[in-house]
């Protein structure tokens, strides 16, 4: 039986029925993929991860992936490799990359519904296929001829990497010390060691590409300290003929160690050393040294990724835990305690594995929404581009809520998976069960492509102070005026967790523009923005859980069909008010407190 356990009946439910995605296909550029279609495809993916791509999942976390040094080759378990082409001919991938590559034309909401399945039922297939991507920042940021390698890259399907971290450097990019130095004939020769390098070294494809960040030399115009001096160079593991685009030899970029990890095992993460004995053969992105601007165009991608990863783990283990917890006879029911002649009863009876199953529901539902919830907003942001109007404000939303469904979404998922296993006792601690995995598999995510605290500075910093709060006042705006709508429930807890969260955020702006005369300020800051990554989490999923509510209350009034699940909609968004959101005040009042305690105790005292 599949480990993965899939819930498609609440991913169209939030497409279809909150999110309205229905209206937005059949129009635009997407005129060729109707609802019904969209559906299908659904249903489709749904099925190729339950019944194909979850069987190898375990088998990828026990079979040890080889790493020969001398080749500097890397060889993944047999299993894997045939998920993996099975994934490939499905090409659900196209989803991924434009028409004129050969992609699919698909609104970004159901391309990310899409990737529910793949990333919950075997997480590294996703990861593996991510190369893709690049090969569409490279079409439409590269060069004619850049253009043509993507084509290429599409073509014969070959993988793809982005190559930030150094072993000095970590996630302080702008430190990095990898070198391009200019040759004569165009091209770049790059220096230097790069480690954490996902998907760096298999053979799962005939090449893999590698999008690397190195500080130019001897480059007038270019280079310098900090991250804007660095620049994104193309460096193919083989090269390739620029006529024909068949490979020639190998290139002087070469994985030197493979990481061996807690979890997420059959995904290799490489350091690669580049210009060791051979010179590292590289091309400048574009002719323009603009670096971390074109990264940034695969690191949202990935941000992306991870929040949709993180969201499709902790549904699955809720949903193990929960079919556990039906089976499993247990103990009498609370009431007839002390009764010898009670019968044992299903779990899911007793009080508090009922509240863990019921908070597990409301952040595995209430996650899933906010991550459609921002693909909605690409997919309006995509249109505007398309239709030639401003699609500043979309923008601008995209960019506030991706350090949330990152951030948020990752700690979430991580911490309540524990609670899944806990449902299952003993058993859940065992291999027998997957939800071990699941948690190993997980804690990554909270640190993938910046960890929580970075995501709150970014959110802070690069997403409410650079645009002055006007994007959170309309997303706060928006959110206020849904609190005065009649609906399924009390909205009050909502309300009050908005006018608390803004407090907090102008008690942080004000100790920010204090930071002019007073830099430890500063520290203010950096001691609460987590938390406030965390509380506007916290909000957005009470009222998305709310908004869900108010659709399935209309439904329950409609019709007596899917009464259940429509019910567990109006049940469970009472229960977050009442468990989650009434806690978002208490949160914002530490915030407001703002004691710079802790940063003045020496650090022999910790």
């Amino acid at each position: 039986m599949s480990h993965y356990q899939a819930n498609r009946r609440d991913v169209e439910f939030v497409l279809f029925e909150l999110l309205n995605r229905g209206a937005v296909l059949g129009t635009g550029d997407w005129a060729d993929l109707d609802e019904q279609t969209a559906r299908t495809m659904l249903t489709a993916a749904e099925e190729l991860a339950v019944e194909r791509f979850a069987e190898s999942f375990p088998d990828g976390d026990l079979s040890e992936m080889t790493f020969d040094p001398v080749a500097a080759e890397v060889k993944l378990p047999k299993n894997f490799g045939a998920a993996w082409r099975e994934y490939v001919a499905a090409e659900w991938w196209r989803l991924d990359i434009e028409p004129e590559l050969g992609g699919i034309a698909a609104p970004p909401s159901l391309r990310w519904a899409m990737a529910e399945f793949t990333l919950g039922a075997n997480p590294a297939l996703f990861i593996y296929a991510a190369g893709w991507t690049h090969a569409q920042v490279l079409y439409e940021l590269g060069t004619t001829e850049q253009q043509e390698l993507a084509r290429t890259m599409v073509d014969r399907a070959w993988g793809a990497t982005m190559v930030l971290t150094e072993p000095d450097a970590g996630s302080a990019v702008g430190s990095g010390r990898t070198r391009a130095v200019p040759q004569a004939d165009g091209t770049w020769h790059i220096e230097g060691v790069k480690r954490f390098i996902t998907s760096a070294e298999h053979d799962l494809t005939e090449n893999i590409v590698h999008f690397v960040l190195a500080r130019p030399v001897d480059t007038p115009g270019a280079g310098g300290p900090g991250t804007k001096g660095l620049s994104l160079f193309v460096v193919p593991k083989l090269l390739t003929d620029p006529q024909t685009g068949e490979l020639t030899r190998r290139n002087g970029a070469r994985v030197t160690n493979v990481e061996h990890k807690m979890g997420l095992r059959v995904s290799s993460t490489c350091e690669v050393t580049f210009g060791a004995g051979e010179p590292a053969i590289g091309y400048l992105l574009g002719e323009t040294h603009d670096g971390i601007a074109q990264m940034f165009h695969v690191v949202e991608y990935a941000r992306m990724l991870v929040g949709v990863k993180a969201m499709a783990t902790l549904s699955t283990g809720y949903l193990n835990a929960l079919n556990y917890a039906k089976l499993r006879r247990q103990s009498p029911d609370l009431s007839r305690r002390g009764d010898r002649n009670a019968p044992d009863i299903p779990i899911i009876g007793h009080p508090d594995v009922r509240r863990s199953l019921f908070q597990q529901k409301a952040y595995a539902e209430g996650l899933r929404a906010l991550v459609l919830y921002s693909a909605s907003v690409q997919d309006e942001r995509v249109r505007a581009l398309a239709e030639g109007r401003d699609a500043g404000e979309a923008t601008e939303l995209n960019d506030l809520l991706l350090p949330v469904v990152k951030g948020f979404s990752s700690e979430r998922a991580y911490a309540l998976l524990a609670d899944s296993l806990q449902v299952f006792g003993g058993s859940g601690y065992l291999q027998d069960y997957p939800i071990e995995q699941y948690i190993r598999d997980a804690k990554i995510d909270t640190v993938y492509e910046g960890t929580t605290a970075i995501q709150g500075l970014d959110l802070f910093f690069r997403k409410i102070v650079r645009d002055d709060g006007q994007a959170l006042g309309r997303l706060l705006t928006g959110i206020e005026t849904f609190c005065t709508v009649p609906g399924a429930g009390s909205k009050s807890e909502l309300a009050a967790a908005v006018e608390a969260f803004r407090g907090a955020v102008e008690r942080m702006r004000e100790w920010q523009r204090a930071a002019v005369t007073e830099p430890t300020e500063l520290y203010r800051v950096g001691l609460q923005a987590t938390r406030l990554l965390m509380t506007l989490g916290e909000l957005l999923v009470g009222w998305l859980l709310a908004w869900s509510a108010d659709v399935a209350a209309a439904a329950l009034d409609r019709s007596a069909a899917d009464v259940d699940f429509y019910s567990g909609k109006v049940a469970v968004s009472a229960f977050f008010a009442a468990e989650r959101l009434a806690l978002v005040p208490a949160e914002c009042s530490l915030v407001l407190a703002g004691s710079l305690d802790i940063m003045n105790v020496p650090d022999s005292a910790l």
